[in-house]
């Protein structure tokens, strides 16, 4: 199979049968074999029941239903584990995303060999305020930290070859992070493509504001797991190290000062455990003490983890 599509919707039932019309349309004109895998995440409205009459007027139309809303990412999660295309594409429901984009990201996949295209919505039809600036500090932020150079990271619209979304698994709200997650997972060529941004036909946004709030939490998860998420003490271990270190040698600093005090028959001198600056000490060798058994506590689950000896391998020879 060429293509698989994958589309995470919630109350959307207004849009799907032009969405699917339009979606079968490109593909019979490319001659493309293909799947539409709707992912209903726990829906009130008649979304489920068009994806069914759907399914029966054309079997290449499947759809998975959630008992409750799960969110965007288990939705994802669970249609890449369902896809059997070799090119996988994601988009949203509302009809903001034009499936006239598709030949051109499965180019880029098959002819151009990159793991991942991330579609960038240039022109923008949404709220400015709500949206468009809050999405830019977002994407700059989340560009520096991963050194991805994506404008768009959050765009519904991405192609990705099967071994990707056959690799990676995407949970929590990682959805904004995908190409962070693969470029973790070793998958390194992530490419970019200028795609049209419809305006909303029909219904109203399903993100509010609590997104830039999760966003930016779940990118410091990623890029902390990433780095040390199989070896944990090299983070705890260090910064425990250092904070006792320097707790250590301040309070021997105060021990020493008041030896010499006393060896130099000081008449006033301070005690120790009257000056705060012992207690700061206190404080950072207990502190310090914490960071590295929560290191150490961390390397234990990590060693007996089932996943710790869990590594991708990209191809064997006479194996």
């Amino acid at each position: 199979m060429d293509i698989s599509i994958v589309i995470p919707l919630l109350n959307e039932d207004e849009s799907l049968r032009e969405l699917s019309q339009w979606i079968v349309k490109v593909m019979d004109k490319n001659n493309f074999s293909y799947e539409i895998i709707f992912i209903d995440d726990g829906s009130t409205d008649d979304s489920w029941h068009i994806i069914q009459d759907l399914g029966k007027e054309n079997g290449a139309i499947k759809g998975i239903r959630f008992q409750r809303n799960y969110g965007k990412s288990a939705a994802l999660n669970v249609g890449f584990e369902a896809a059997l295309g070799n090119v996988v594409i994601t988009m949203d429901a509302d009809l903001q995303d034009s499936p006239d984009e598709i030949p051109d990201l499965y180019a880029m996949i098959i002819k151009e060999h990159f793991d991942l295209v991330s579609g960038w919505k240039k022109v923008r039809y949404d709220s400015k305020v709500a949206k468009n600036i809050p999405s830019k500090f977002f994407n700059w932020t989340t560009r520096k930290m991963s050194k991805i150079n994506l404008h768009d990271f959050n765009c519904g619209l991405k192609a990705y070859s099967s071994e990707v979304i056959k690799t990676i698994e995407v949970y929590g709200e990682m959805h904004r992070y995908i190409p962070v997650i693969a470029k973790w997972a070793g998958f390194t060529k992530i490419g970019e493509k200028v795609v049209k941004h419809q305006k909303r036909k029909y219904g109203v946004t399903k993100f509010g504001w609590n997104r830039f709030i999760n966003g930016y939490l779940d990118l410091i998860s990623i890029m902390f797991v990433s780095r040390f998420g199989k070896k944990p003490m090299h983070f705890f271990g260090l910064g425990g190290s250092l904070s006792f270190f320097i707790g250590f040698v301040i309070t021997i600093w105060l021990i020493i000062q008041k030896l010499v005090n006393i060896a130099n028959h000081v008449e006033y001198y301070r005690q120790v455990t009257d000056q705060p600056l012992f207690y700061l000490a206190l404080l950072a060798m207990i502190f310090g003490m914490q960071l590295f058994l929560a290191g150490f506590l961390g390397e234990m689950i990590s060693r007996n983890s089932s996943e710790r000896n869990k590594y991708i391998i990209r191809s064997k020879n006479n194996l």
